[in-house]
């Protein structure tokens, strides 16, 4: 006979499951990325936020007591204006009989549009130096000071000393500032006050260097000649004496519309503007005063070529410089890029105030609903195991009569060996029914060869795992049914004590405690973790409240007639597991757990693997509890599981899960930005309550503490994992997006334990 040899250089046609998978994956690609950026988009919000309350980034350090020997003398003997035309350091005084009222360190939602108040009673201007990041915050305010015919100024965006700065920090600081003006008032300024300066004779050789860089960029620096020191709360009386000049000087004064307490500095305001006019005083802003010290004599004051005398005058308040209004004449409007980054840096601190504190607000309710979780499976844990294992506890008359194990394969040849012959080890009398579903590697063949005893083979065409169950039940001869994987391996006494349940004839179905075979490995040994923990303490849990939400795969017990009456295995859903076990409760049968009934399942061994799972197993969960969402609403045993078991698996898999990452960020935010240490000590702290539920998990479960060596190193890392697979898994169920079994490589290492302590 000719063999034709095959064509080189020609690949195999892709499998129609192939093509599906590789459709799938191309599909889910954007979705990773989506979720990807959506943790992204979070960690920069936190950080922004954090950046305007001044927790990155944040510098405390104040400069005193430095030597000034490279100022000028004339500029530390000079007047509060400090200018550089022509690179030439100049200083302009305030005219005699002239005030100048500064405000720092706002704007205050609360002190802000008090001090406006003030000033409007009385018709006088201000010079406002404002704090970049809360301009960002409050633009309204800053738009109406605009509005309102005040001057703004510079006060950097974080309110650090510049001195300690570098060059391009300094300049960040002043660019950042700007923007927020344009964003919020359509503005940008040339007037600066530096955070901590005072009079001009307090300037030092590093401060000098800032104010020289930012002359250079056009800007006007502002001191003062008197200080109010209402920041320290002495008394109306004192501020108002602080803020005096000597008779008849003028002065730029110092208030603060921020910071504190301001009931003293609004008290004092009204005392002092009255005082000043009272001496004949007139009041300006920064812009005014320099306009009126260049004007030639008499061309100020009362004649109106300038300022008149309650310091209001010039055209209408708002005007923008090119106007012509002197008191604003620092100001100019924001144009082109600079306009639509402001407005765009505005947006962007509006969401994150609004984002941050929602966000602590679910953190809040993840960690209450956290504590409460693990406080609930401890409680309700040890009362099912002491219910469990008394010595009198009973279903009822043991079972005894043979069952069925529908064993669904699909190319498990090197698993489905081990499978089959730990069957045939089984203590209870029971048939093996394997459901080969259009495997390609000889997996039917295989199971064939073996010869074992009470084997049937079924071949179907590929139709998924549900039609494969679906199959054996219908070929199944025995009124009770064990599902099983095809990669999963029973201890000799599984199947005697998973069944025993059913002596009690209203269990409809039974889940049996899945080990992890595999454990050897890091990522085996955090999946065995989360089984013993996460899944096993949770079942018990779940089966006193009756509404167990799932019964796994590797190993369950259903009565064949539950199953029927539920409509058998459903293909709706990725989680055929989940689906039928909440028909179960629905159709209002009892689901419970047998702890006793062990089997070792082989878990994924590498973390693509193990995406692939857990993305599937969560899509699934979700495609689930919609499917049955009318449950909420129903009467009797659908009701009752719609309203108890629904919420738990929602909170508990779902919305917990979903927001829990927050912890972690908040804890690297907290550690990084605000206290390390007690940010340490609250992590560790959480820490030791897992540790204490995850003890007692594999206390009751009889396995070794070792592996509880590996939990940090689990909660750092596998965790994080989890948290981004189930939120990969939202983004699809809210795009709308589809998934189809995933097939995961098997190695066969799976095979009968040699004790069960692991």
């Amino acid at each position: 006979m000719t063999v034709t040899p095959p064509a080189r250089g020609r690949r195999r046609a892709p499998t129609r499951i192939e093509r599906a998978a590789g459709r799938a994956a191309a599909l889910h690609r954007p979705r990773v990325l989506l979720a990807l950026l959506l943790l992204l988009a979070l960690t920069c919000v936190m950080l922004l936020d954090g950046y305007l309350r001044a927790e990155v980034g944040d510098d405390q350090r104040v400069r005193t007591g430095a030597s000034s020997s490279e100022v000028p003398d004339e500029v530390l003997d000079g007047g509060p204006i400090l200018t550089f035309p022509g690179g030439q350091a100049e200083t302009v005084s305030v005219p005699d009989r002239t005030i100048v009222l500064t405000f720092d360190d706002g704007p205050d939602p609360t002190w802000t549009p008090k001090v406006m108040e003030v000033l409007e009673e009385y018709d006088v201007p201000g010079t406002f130096f404002v704090v970049g990041s809360m301009v960002s915050r409050h633009p309204d305010i800053v738009e109406d000071l605009v509005d309102q015919g005040h001057e703004i100024g510079v006060h950097t965006f974080t309110h650090v000393d510049l001195s300690y700065q570098s060059s391009s920090r300094v300049t960040r600081e002043m660019e950042q500032t700007q923007l927020a003006l344009a964003g919020a008032a359509g503005i940008t300024t040339t007037l600066f006050r530096a955070p901590y300066s005072s009079k001009t004779d307090a300037v030092d050789n590093y401060s000098w260097q800032v104010y020289q860089q930012l002359g250079e960029d056009g800007y006007t620096s502002v001191f003062i000649d008197t200080d109010s020191e209402d920041w320290k709360e002495p008394g109306v009386a004192k501020i108002v004496e602080g803020a005096t000049p000597e008779d008849g000087e003028g002065a730029s004064v110092l208030f603060h519309d921020s910071g504190g307490d301001r009931t003293q500095t609004l008290a004092a305001l009204s005392k002092y503007i009255e005082k000043m006019q009272a001496k004949g005083y007139s009041f300006t802003t920064v812009s005014g005063a320099m306009a009126e010290q260049q004007q030639p004599a008499g061309g100020s004051g009362a004649d109106g070529s300038g300022v008149d005398g309650s310091g209001t005058g010039g055209p209408a308040a708002g005007a923008p410089s090119g106007t012509g209004d002197v008191l604003q004449a620092s100001h100019h409007p924001a144009t082109g890029a600079t306009l639509y980054e402001g407005k765009a840096l505005v947006a962007a601190v509006t969401v994150a105030e609004w984002t941050v504190p929602a966000l602590s607000a679910g953190l809040v309710i993840v960690g209450v609903a956290v504590m409460g979780r693990f406080g609930l499976m401890l409680v309700l844990a040890r009362r099912h195991h002491r219910q469990r294992n008394r010595r009198r506890f009973s279903w009822g008359p043991p079972v005894t009569r043979p069952v069925s194990v529908i064993v669904p394969a699909y190319n498990e040849k090197e698993c489905i060996e081990n499978t089959l012959r730990s069957l045939a080890g089984s203590t209870h009398p029971i048939e093996i029914v394997v459901v080969d579903d259009g495997s390609t590697d000889g997996t039917a063949e295989l199971a064939e060869a073996l010869g074992l005893p009470n084997v049937r083979v079924i071949r179907q065409a590929n139709a998924g795992k549900p039609a494969a169950l679906n199959n054996g039940i219908r070929n199944a001869r025995h009124d009770i049914v064990v599902m099983m994987d095809g990669d999963t391996v029973f201890e000799p006494d599984t199947v005697g004590h998973l069944v025993q349940p059913f002596a009690d004839p209203s269990v409809g179905a039974v889940a049996g405690n899945a080990k992890v075979g595999n454990r050897s490995t890091l990522i085996g040994a955090w999946q065995h973790i989360e089984y013993v923990m996460g899944f096993n303490l949770d079942r018990r849990m779940y089966d006193l409240l009756r509404c167990m939400p799932t019964i796994p795969g590797a190993i369950g017990a259903f009565r064949r007639e539950a199953v029927l009456q539920a409509g058998g295995m459903s293909e709706d859903t990725l989680a055929e597991d989940t689906d039928i076990t909440i028909a179960l409760h629905r159709a209002g049968w009892r689901v419970v757990y047998e702890e006793h009934a062990r089997a070792w399942t082989e878990a994924p061994r590498s973390l693509r693997q193990l995406w692939s799972q857990r993305y599937r197993w969560s899509y699934g969960t979700m495609q689930a509890l919609w499917k049955h969402r009318r449950s909420l609403t129903d009467k009797g045993p659908s009701g009752r599981f719609g309203r108890v078991g629904m919420p738990l698996v929602v909170l508990f898999q779902v919305v917990t899960p979903v927001f829990a990452p927050l912890i972690d960020v908040f804890t690297v935010y907290s550690m990084l930005f605000v206290d390390f240490q007690a940010a340490l000590l609250a992590w560790c702290a959480v820490l030791g309550v897992q540790l204490v539920c995850a003890a007692y998990a594999f206390r009751l479960d009889r396995e070794k503490y070792r592996y509880l060596l590996m939990m940090p190193l689990q909660q750092l890392a596998y965790r994080q994992m989890m948290y981004l697979v189930l939120i990969h898994s939202c983004v699809t169920a809210l795009t709308g997006g589809r998934l189809r079994w995933q097939k995961l490589k098997r190695t066969g290492e799976v095979g009968m334990p040699t004790g069960t302590g692991g």
